[in-house]
């Protein structure tokens, strides 16, 4: 069987929308993807201060914006299906959304862009709330990427991600993923800080020193101590992490240095947890992709640290760094058209595997 589809990911870095069009082969259930085409729409500072603001929004304004960004979201992938050809090609369309409130000891989470809008623009159908379902099963609905990283991408031990918040997987017999630290999101606000949009290769934090009793601070948090699966909302790095760094009134190299330093110390704390359950050899890879793959710095020290743990890293080429998430949730999108299941349970703590995602056909008849 051959599935055409379209992933849409936003991460809570606010780098942009990216968008996927893949084609998945499967046969005999292996499964082998092709991203044909890909792209990053970056948001407008209007759309960026919007969905900052999301959250502090009385109820009827923010389901306004739902309703808004979805619509957003399928001119998005007009836009793109019209640029790369691609009528009469797709499909379906699968939209993670993006993160809001998440909240899963309580059984919520919400992402933004209302799937029906998303299916009204594009006339396709479509694939939204792709997390509800494992929430509601009292899981963390999170990380939701580990089904595509077990089903297209097996031949590593370990998969890291990037994004605003790190995440790990550990390909086990019993797949295990969880969120390790928030990520991108804090760099990038601490690059601000010297009016620059990101860190790039991570030269504003090769600048500067550690703060040693920062890093102390942040590593006693208390989420690292918690046992996974787990997962983090976008607040724990934007209200709990960035203020604490803030109150240190460190030069902002040094603060970047020492954020760098815990970013690479609680991913090898995480892997080190994981290898202790595993057995076998001792050399063993890990796939990095995600925007924080491209950050030089940051990749030479965790190629350090994770080298004496005997783990080498390994860095895909770059349409697979940047396009990985979105490649997934078109996979995810493909599983649940297929009703098959989305979602690992031993992954998010959930009572069992499901198949999630609220599907709205946009055709006209």
């Amino acid at each position: 069987m051959i599935y055409r589809a379209i992933g849409l990911m936003s991460g809570s870095s606010l780098d942009g929308l990216d968008i996927a069009f893949v084609e998945f082969h499967e046969n005999g259930g292996k499964w082998v993807f092709h991203i044909q085409e890909a792209e990053c729409y970056s948001y407008s500072d209007e759309w960026i201060m919007r969905l900052k603001g999301a959250t502090s929004l009385n109820a009827l304004d923010y389901q306004l914006l739902h309703a808004d960004y979805g619509h957003y979201l399928g001119a998005q992938v007009n836009q793109f299906i019209e640029e790369k050809g691609l009528q009469y090609k797709v499909a379906l369309v699968a939209s993670h959304g993006h993160t809001t409130f998440h909240v899963p000891g309580k059984k919520m989470t919400a992402q933004l862009g209302d799937g029906a809008a998303i299916a009204a623009e594009t006339r396709l159908p479509v694939v939204a709330d792709l997390r509800a379902l494992d929430v509601a099963l009292a899981g963390q609905g999170a990380p939701i990427v580990p089904i595509g990283e077990k089903m297209l991408l097996g031949d590593y031990h370990f998969f890291l991600n990037l994004g605003g918040i790190a995440n790990i997987s550990a390909n086990n017999e019993k797949y295990i993923a969880f969120d390790v630290c928030a990520a991108n999101r804090v760099l990038n606000m601490l690059a601000q800080e010297l009016a620059e949009e990101y860190d790039d290769g991570g030269n504003l934090a090769a600048k500067g020193k550690v703060n040693t009793e920062l890093l102390e601070e942040l590593n006693k948090l208390g989420f690292y101590s918690q046992p996974y699966p787990k997962s983090l909302a976008n607040e724990f790095g934007t209200e709990l992490v960035f203020p604490l760094i803030k109150n240190k009134a460190l030069d902002a190299h040094d603060a970047l240095r020492t954020y760098t330093e815990h970013i690479v110390i609680q991913i090898r704390n995480a892997v080190k947890s994981l290898k202790s359950h595993q057995h076998g050899s001792d050399d063993q890879q890990m796939l990095v992709t995600g925007g924080g793959a491209f950050n030089t710095f940051l990749m030479k020290r965790l190629k350090n640290l994770l080298g004496e743990l005997g783990v080498a890293v390994m860095v895909p080429d770059e349409r697979l760094i940047k396009f990985k998430e979105a490649m997934i949730m078109a996979f995810i999108g493909v599983l649940r058209w297929r009703e098959e299941y989305t979602v690992i349970s031993t992954v998010t703590g959930a009572s069992r595997n499901s198949v999630g995602g609220a599907l709205w056909m946009g055709l006209d008849n």
